[in-house]
């Protein structure tokens, strides 16, 4: 979706992402005149969105599968998610919803519907929580970016990819960020069963969150159905998709 702010660019000096592990979250604020595509490849000094590489150093095959981050990285990492609780996601903001869901809230019902799902053969359920808990993880930097900005989609992909590798740097690159990093790039992809059923999450969870709102403010959300009518991919998604709409024409 989007939000109304722009997230947090870590744009303190042309080394910005290499924080110290006392940095706060005051360090973490979008500069609004940071908007175009060079300065924010400078601010995130220009990694590459097609190597996975985080500080120089490729993340592939030889990572310690059993290493967690120092409690100074995983701290590092929490403080900068910070910015996902208290981040408002842009499209209700455009239409003047009162006291708007944040990137947070949409990930963690995301999160609870595939807790609750049915049982899939060949479906990792738990993977699929775990890449409901990831899959905007990289707004956390550059805030939830909408077509409304302006930004293209090669360079949103970009921005969120160059954001992922700082995150992952951040948590030292060993198996946990590898984790992440795998997952939200499938997820991006669409590139599995368990993506393409979170994708479907996606906009079910955001219906859902349009039709409370319709419900408790009044409002007329209309396009939030329009934008995702025939785009479901999964069996089980289509038959939540259809019972949200029911309940909403029950209502009207």
């Amino acid at each position: 979706m989007g939000s109304g702010c722009r997230g947090a660019l870590l744009c303190k000096s042309s080394l910005a992402f290499l924080i110290p592990s006392s940095f706060t979250s005051s360090h973490l604020r979008f500069n609004k005149s940071i908007t175009n595509s060079n300065s924010y490849r400078m601010a995130t000094g220009a990694s590459s969105s097609s190597a996975s590489v985080t500080g120089g150093d490729t993340v592939n095959s030889s990572v310690n599968k059993g290493a967690a981050p120092s409690a100074s990285s995983a701290i590092d990492f929490l403080s900068l998610c910070h910015s996902l609780k208290t981040t408002k996601r842009a499209g209700w903001i455009r239409r003047d919803v009162k006291d708007p869901e944040s990137i947070a809230d949409h990930m963690y019902r995301m999160g609870l519907m595939g807790l609750i799902m049915a049982e899939i053969p060949g479906v990792d359920r738990d993977k699929c929580i775990k890449m409901a808990i990831v899959h905007d993880i990289a707004e956390a930097i550059v805030g939830d970016i909408t077509p409304s900005d302006g930004i293209s989609k090669a360079e949103k992909s970009q921005r969120e990819r160059e954001a992922l590798d700082h995150m992952c740097k951040l948590l030292g690159g060993e198996a946990r960020a590898q984790e992440i990093r795998e997952l939200w790039m499938e997820y991006e992809e669409n590139s599995s069963a368990e993506a393409k059923i979170v994708k479907d999450f996606d906009k079910a969870e955001m219906i859902l969150q349009a039709l409370e709102y319709e419900n408790e403010q009044g409002k007329d959300l209309d396009e939030f159905f329009q934008s995702t009518a025939g785009k479901f991919q999964t069996k089980l998604r289509k038959t939540w998709a259809k019972e949200i709409a029911s309940r909403r024409k029950k209502a009207n």
